[in-house]
């Protein structure tokens, strides 16, 4: 009980520290960050629940008012944007990555993290963010596809791919500490 509380907050903390990485803002005004890879390392090395709680704590802290966010923001407002949507959907790309590498024990750890970083860290983050961007700011499919998806898919791709070398890393040198494995 211990150990996922001190593991939930120290993956809360990891993404909170990847929004201190050096950032650049499209033209769009929504910041490039590292942070989806900290959701995605969440569900590969946490798990689905473990995975989504530090997900949620991260959140929790930020809608507090905590500026930990890409540009140093946070507090409700944060939640009220068009792109808040990739927000909503941290938690649940983080319990579907994590899922994933639970239920998925065939393949080399290192490829079966990095599918499930891509099909939770985007397939399922996008399943949420792109509606509620359409919704939000009136936009059509085309439109929320080229503003919303387009510029961040290079991105995230390496981001899915350092999660399984990372996860995959961890694995090798702490077993035990990979808890979507045990």
């Amino acid at each position: 009980m211990e150990r996922n509380i001190v593991y939930i907050a120290l993956f809360a903390a990891l993404i909170a520290a990847l929004g201190l990485l050096p950032k650049f803002t499209l033209g769009s005004g929504i910041p490039i960050t590292a942070q989806s890879l900290g959701i995605m390392l969440c569900g590969t090395v946490l798990g689905a629940k473990r995975g989504a709680l530090a997900v949620l704590l991260f959140l929790g802290l930020a809608a507090l008012g905590l500026p930990l966010l890409a540009g140093g923001r946070g507090g409700l407002g944060v939640f009220t944007t068009p792109w808040a949507g990739f927000l909503f959907g941290f938690p649940v790309a983080a319990f579907v990555a994590g899922l994933e590498v639970e239920k998925w024990h065939g393949g080399p750890l290192g490829l079966v993290a990095g599918v499930a970083a891509v099909v939770g860290g985007i397939g399922a983050l996008y399943l949420i963010a792109i509606p509620y961007y359409m919704a939000m700011a009136g936009a059509g499919l085309g439109d929320a596809l080229v503003v919303a998806m387009a510029p961040f898919m290079p991105g995230d791709l390496i981001k899915a791919v350092l999660a399984g070398v990372v996860t995959h890393a961890i694995w090798k040198a702490r077993p035990d500490a990979v808890l979507a494995r045990s």
